[in-house]
């Protein structure tokens, strides 16, 4: 399985067109929940996915500090294929993502509620009560110490 990651900038048509249907697919095809997917916000990130022979397994996005937070911030996590580790590394890799492009020591991201054992798995931790997302309740979540470790839950 190969890890890639890329600018928006650096995205062929292909590569966009199957990241942006994953995310629909996903999160408003999926979780029946119609909201505005394209946010402005893609073209300040880098898109981090695992791939296989051109099929898409797993992404999310990496943004730097002062597009959704005051910390670099990962977003939109999804897999394709569950329960095969495949969410764990591609969120592994979207935090070495963070360290080595943005310098990040912190990582914010807003993760629905269920999944916030997985998250902190990987050494997020809660930092806000729940809140409603269109409709889906979320919890803001950080990850501190993130320079200089090797990606694992510290």
């Amino acid at each position: 399985m190969t890890v890639v990651a890329k600018r928006f900038q650096e995205l062929t048509t292909d590569e966009l067109y199957r990241l942006l249907k994953a995310r629909v697919d996903v999160f408003v095809v999926e979780q029946q929940c119609p909201y505005p997917e394209l946010d402005d916000r893609d073209q300040a990130a880098v898109h981090v996915w695992l791939e296989e022979s051109g099929e898409l397994f797993a992404y999310l996005r990496v943004m730097d500090r002062g597009v959704e937070s005051e910390f670099a911030s990962i977003g939109r996590v999804l897999t394709l294929r569950r329960r095969q580790g495949l969410g764990s590394r591609v969120l592994s890799e979207g935090i070495r993502v963070a360290a080595e492009v943005f310098g990040a020591d912190t990582i914010y991201l807003e993760a629905q509620t269920y999944a916030r054992p997985f998250y902190e798995k990987l050494g997020f931790r809660q930092a806000s009560d729940p809140f409603p997302i269109d409709g889906i309740p979320h919890i803001r979540m950080l990850r501190d110490g993130t320079r200089g470790s090797d990606g694992g839950a510290d």
